[in-house]
């Protein structure tokens, strides 16, 4: 049975006349990369901040690998913060082993591991730089090795592919995959929801304060399809029988070879029986159902919930 790695409990924190969080409560499966949803303002870098113990909720709690969560736990985390803060007169190198002592990592041992990392990402050169010499994107990868150098069990990697051109972002994205393999929990802040998609196993979306959608992403997916269909049939010959009260036609696009053909199912069948009923009319060359992407399941989700508010 899944096990959650860490979790919250109705978990409130108030600033002042703004209700940050309102009772919120989440779980993220060990050895998971874990979406953190939801448009500025909602209160996910409040739920980060709770769960680093930077602030403190006003009620409710957090566990973590099956106990509250203490201070020492947080020498068993990595943040990487999505206002990037690192000191731009000293040395990378001097820097980076400076830091991952304060997580606890001999001076020994640390410049060991952030060696094998400035190789894997071909870095070495960087060591004696200062950080003010370095762009904006190279500043990232080095802050994303001194967020993972002290092998944290659980990792919070808010917005990391921020600044990050194609290349290195599919580096990075590769490293936190690498990362789960090697069992490792992932909670991943972002907007970028093709990420999301490619990378995240469950989300948790927040909006005003409270969560107003979670689970997998196969399973939110599915959970939001609108039963629109494409099907391609040989352009020769072909036709395709007229609307009924079973399918209404969405869309055509015709080939030298083939027709394309989008539609809409409007009557309560599985996709088997579709395709049975389809193929008694017409040849079909292939046959798919399209699922809305997570940017399509967060507009909606997060515009009915400021609607019903």
């Amino acid at each position: 049975m899944q096990t959650n790695f860490i979790e919250t409990e109705a978990v409130v924190k108030r600033y002042s006349n703004h209700l940050a969080l309102d009772k919120v409560s989440i779980g993220v499966p060990r050895g998971q990369i874990f979406g953190l949803l939801g448009p500025n303002g909602a209160g996910k870098t409040t739920l980060i901040r709770i769960i680093n113990r930077i602030t403190a909720p006003d009620s409710g709690g957090v566990r973590f690998d099956g106990h509250e969560l203490r201070p020492e736990d947080v020498f068993r985390i990595g943040y990487l913060p999505e206002e990037r803060g690192l000191y731009k007169k000293m040395r990378v190198g001097e820097q980076a082993v400076y830091l991952a002592q304060l997580k606890g990592v001999p001076y020994g041992e640390a410049k060991k591991r952030l060696k094998r990392w400035f190789e894997k990402f071909e870095i070495e050169s960087w060591w004696n730089r200062k950080l003010e010499e370095l762009s904006k994107g190279m500043q990232q990868k080095v802050q994303f090795i001194i967020t993972a150098v002290h092998e944290p069990d659980l990792l919070i990697l808010d917005e990391p592919f921020s600044g990050f051109d194609p290349v290195n972002a599919n580096r990075i994205k590769q490293e936190i995959l690498e990362l789960k393999q090697a069992g490792k929990t992932i909670i991943f802040s972002t907007h970028n929801m093709a990420s999301v998609e490619e990378i995240c196993d469950e989300i948790a979306l927040i909006n005003q304060s409270h969560v107003v959608l979670a689970g997998q992403v196969r399973e939110i997916r599915r959970r939001f399809r609108k039963r629109d269909f494409t099907l391609t049939v040989p352009a020769d010959g072909a036709t395709f029988p007229p609307e009924t009260e079973v399918w209404s036609l969405l869309g055509e696009e015709r080939h030298a070879e083939t027709f394309d053909l989008r539609i809409h199912l409007k009557k309560e069948m599985s996709n088997s029986e579709l395709l049975a009923l389809l193929a008694r009319n017409v040849e079909i060359l292939s046959f798919t159902e399209e699922f809305p992407s997570m940017n399509e399941v967060f507009i909606r989700t997060v515009t009915n919930h400021l609607n019903d508010n």
